[in-house]
């Protein structure tokens, strides 16, 4: 029983901190006119709590090592809640993002060490089972965040997306003070790698920032994103050699001579990709082409997300039961691309059920992606080793979500003025097409007590606004078909792989 709920209780601080990674998507609008700041500096709420993420998640392991793992995850799981609070009560924008990248540094934690608590609550022959588990939190928790996010913006007001987390963090921190122990074995006391930390904090800083922000501020015609991407590039080559060189470093790199491992980090990049910029896609497409308000967009993905839940509980059973990983992969990737596909071919006739019927096939084939993958990653590592490859194996998943939203930003931008380019040419005058349209909207708001002047002038107007929406739909749909061909074009490494994969998958079906 005891064991039952300290599983419960650290797989809900993995949701609650996945669920802060999108929750605040839907609320961005509320957010800069209750602050009085820029919807573009608004946006740096976000940005804020991703960077973060992703320079504490790769050094979860050595912190645990170094502070004890019981303190450090209960610390972070306190020192999440408590910022949570200051956000709710953040007076102006910045000290609303300067809290919520403190968040995110006590969020880090709650991923990785989850990950760990809970493989180490299971014997290895039912690994697949701990996989799954935290499967839940890694794929229900963005996807479930705008549906949370929309419901408590439209009931409520905003603060309440960051206060809700104070309760529910007590709640855990509680169970874990009483239930959680130390391990066994405590790690080597060592040196801190500070120069291996402050590469890695300016590195993924800068790479993090010029993802996020790139699109915004059209990449590299801002000098500030040129330079960033510059700092980047050389803070993490320089982190890269440094970590191999040192004896202790404070991300172990080696690990990734595990091709298993290796092979997982790719895929699992991969996935992120889909995981996020499938969350970001929708809700912007359903919002910005089908006028949903924020809970019915939120609610658009929840059956696909509870559907979610009995892939990832399947999916494990049919690795215990010796499927090939491989095969779980393939069909989850296949799904996938079958929901690109019909998101695709969606226009603005769209229904709901258009649209949750294709987000279904999205949660079924990344929940049978996920198990796998997540088993494959730690299932040649020894078990010191565990707790750093999970850390690489969930910071590959944060930078495919960054990478994903920042390529799908830019490539709606790029094919947005590519489809206008293309409509607009065939707006000639001796087109008969277009000059029955003009007079039929003129003769529209003729009707509607307009001077000819004027009804001229909004009749245009009108076929402008007409061809923004076609552009826009055309845009996405190229966006969706993208990124499916990203998920086809990732399987070749799937299948070169495979008896790699396989020699994995019979190691853990053998220990049954």
């Amino acid at each position: 029983m005891k064991r039952t709920v300290l599983i419960l209780a650290v797989i809900t601080a993995a949701i609650m901190e996945l669920i802060d990674t999108s929750i605040v998507n839907v609320a961005l609008s509320h957010m800069s006119g209750n602050l009085g700041s820029t919807l573009e500096d608004t946006s740096w709420v976000i940005t804020a709590y991703a960077i973060a993420n992703v320079i504490i998640i790769p050094i979860t392991g050595f912190l645990a090592g170094k502070l004890g793992r019981r303190n450090y995850y209960i610390g972070s799981i306190i020192a999440f809640t408590f910022f949570s609070m200051m956000c709710g009560q953040a007076s102006n924008i910045w000290v609303l993002v300067i809290f919520r990248f403190l968040q995110g540094i006590g969020g880090g934690a709650l991923l990785s060490v989850s990950q760990v608590i809970i493989f180490e609550q299971f014997p290895k022959e039912k690994r697949n089972v701990a996989s799954a588990l935290f499967g839940v939190g890694v794929f229900i928790g963005p996807t479930i965040g705008p549906t949370l996010g929309g419901y408590i913006t439209e009931f409520y007001s905003w603060p309440w997306i960051f206060y809700i987390n104070i309760p529910i963090g007590i709640v855990v921190a509680s169970i874990c003070y009483v239930l959680l122990r130390e391990p066994g074995e405590a790690g080597p006391d060592r040196k801190i790698d500070w120069t291996g930390i402050l590469l890695l904090a300016v590195g993924v800083s800068a790479l993090q920032t010029v993802l996020e922000r790139g699109e915004t501020d059209d990449w590299f015609e801002a000098p500030y994103i040129t330079w960033l991407a510059v700092i980047a590039t050389f803070s993490i080559i320089l982190f890269i050699w440094w970590e191999l060189r040192i004896k202790y470093p404070v991300v172990n790199l080696r690990v990734l001579k595990s091709r298993n491992l290796s092979i997982a980090a790719i895929l699992t990049f991969v996935s992120g990709m889909g995981i996020f910029s499938s969350v970001f896609l929708t809700p912007v497409f359903a919002q910005r082409l089908l006028n949903f308000t924020p809970l019915q967009t939120g609610m658009l993905l929840l059956p696909g997300a509870c559907l979610a839940i009995g892939g990832l509980i399947i999916s494990a059973r049919l690795l215990q039961r010796g499927v090939s990983p491989v095969f779980l992969i393939v069909a989850g990737m296949g799904l996938f691309v079958l929901f690109s596909w019909q998101m695709s071919q969606l226009n603005q006739n769209a229904s709901a059920a258009d649209i949750t019927v294709s987000l279904i096939w999205r949660g079924v084939g990344l929940a049978l992606v996920t198990v796998p993958l997540t088993t494959l990653a730690v299932s040649s590592l020894s078990a010191a080793d565990i707790p750093q490859g999970a850390a690489l194996n969930n910071m590959m998943r944060q930078l495919g979500g960054s990478f994903g939203i920042a390529m799908v930003n830019t490539y709606l931008a790029n094919r947005n003025a590519q489809h206008r380019s293309d409509l607009v040419s065939n707006l000639q005058t001796d087109n008969p097409a277009l000059t029955t349209r003009l007079t039929g909207y003129t003769h529209f708001f003729l009707n509607k007590g307009a001077t000819v002047t004027d009804a001229h002038d909004k009749a245009l107007k009108l076929l402008d606004n007409t061809v923004i929406r076609q552009t826009t739909i055309l845009s996405f749909s190229d966006a969706f078909l993208l990124v499916g061909i990203i998920f086809l074009a990732a399987l070749p490494l799937l299948f070169i792989a495979s008896t790699k994969q396989k020699a994995a998958a019979n190691v853990v079906v053998l220990d049954h």
